[in-house]
């Protein structure tokens, strides 16, 4: 009876679920795809993609105080020439509604998102990423382990906390943290994040790297393999 009245959507549960394409396919290249006035969402739709096909999504969130124009740099040019679609969202707020007062808003956001690109594109649910950097790496564990009947990969860089209220399902997680982050301690972040998720029984990759806080081209390089393991080239 008190499992019956849980609101799951307050604990991150997204109601998306796959489902097939309804409308025409985007073009190759980026696109505002027009769904808030403010802070829009961003796709990066690579050449060559048929839209009846499963074709990889990974959904890269951006660091706090951030925008899709600075973290999609990281992953845009991997998307274009390994295939696959990269959603990157915009917080309502400078940052995740998660890291503020817990999940709300940006939930919506992505459960609109998500919809959108999976009307006009057949996704591969064995290749349905969440990633970020920071608090987009916060976020993308958090959200991505509540959600673990849709998300299949998690990719988390320099990720500060992660906050599991509605855990489900058991998707691959890369966990990758500098020795040298002095805004997310590793003691405190990326080996605690690694000894929560391998004591949970998760399929862990954890890469320490002797950097900063700063996003690094050879650890998004890694994650992204790990992501695409597997995976038809389109």
């Amino acid at each position: 009876m008190v499992r019956a009245m849980l609101n799951l959507s307050l604990l991150g549960r997204l109601d998306f679920r796959h489902a097939a394409p309804t409308r025409p396919a985007l073009p190759a290249g980026r696109h505002d795809l027009g769904l808030f006035d403010e802070r829009d969402y961003v796709l990066v739709v690579p050449e060559g993609i048929d839209p009846a096909r499963p074709t990889p999504l990974m959904t890269l969130f951006h660091g706090g105080g951030g925008s899709a124009e600075k973290i999609m740099p990281i992953m845009r040019r991997h998307a274009e020439e390994r295939g696959f679609l990269l959603l990157v969202p915009q917080s309502q707020f400078p940052t995740w509604d998660i890291v503020i007062a817990g999940n709300g808003p940006d939930r919506e956001r992505l459960d609109r998102g998500l919809a959108e690109v999976a009307s006009r594109f057949t996704l591969d649910p064995d290749h349905f990423a969440f990633a970020g950097h920071s608090d987009g790496g916060s976020y993308s564990l958090s959200t991505g382990l509540s959600n673990g009947q849709i998300v299949s990969h998690i990719l988390a860089f320099s990720a500060g906390f992660m906050t599991v209220l509605a855990q489900e399902g058991s998707p691959k997680v890369f966990v990758a943290h500098g020795q040298q982050d002095t805004q997310t301690p590793i003691n405190t972040a990326g080996r605690a994040h690694a000894a929560k998720l391998r004591g949970a029984g998760y399929e862990l990759t954890y890469i320490e790297h002797p950097g900063p806080h700063a996003s690094q081209p050879d650890m998004v390089q890694l994650g992204v393999d790990y992501f695409l393991k597997g995976a038809a080239r389109a």
